[in-house]
């Protein structure tokens, strides 16, 4: 967690987005990417790091369990454009990270056929 929101913090005022990877639902890697977008108010995974990250995943024998990104100058809840790509990671949390001010703000979603439902996060050592 401690690095997710550092990433977020670094990039600020861009978004920052990334993924984590684990097995059994254990989050065990975690792989900060660039915003290709560089922008405060979107993100886009860069389509060849993503294929280097994915093939990583895989070849771990791991499974995406998270994506994750931050939002510069909002609440950390989905936003619409969150809730479209999300089909496109299917089984998967989304980890949001607010970065509007020094409050430390991260909360998880799952996000299946546009409905969006909080859900608990879990930090285990």
């Amino acid at each position: 967690m401690d690095q997710v929101v550092a990433h977020a913090r670094r990039d600020h005022p861009d978004e920052c987005c990334g993924v984590i990877a684990g097995k059994d639902g254990v989050a065990t890697r975690l792989y900060e990417m660039q915003n290709a977008e560089r922008s405060p108010t979107g993100f886009t995974f860069d389509s060849a790091e993503w294929l280097e990250v994915y093939r990583a995943i895989d070849d771990a024998e791991q499974d995406l369990l998270v994506v994750y990104h931050s939002h510069t100058m909002t609440e950390a809840y989905p936003s619409r454009t969150d809730v479209r790509w999300s089909v496109n990671t299917p089984g998967t949390s989304w980890l949001l990270v607010s970065t509007r001010s020094d409050e430390r703000e991260v909360r998880s979603y799952r996000i299946e056929d546009g409905v969006v439902a909080e859900e608990e996060l879990r930090v285990t050592p």
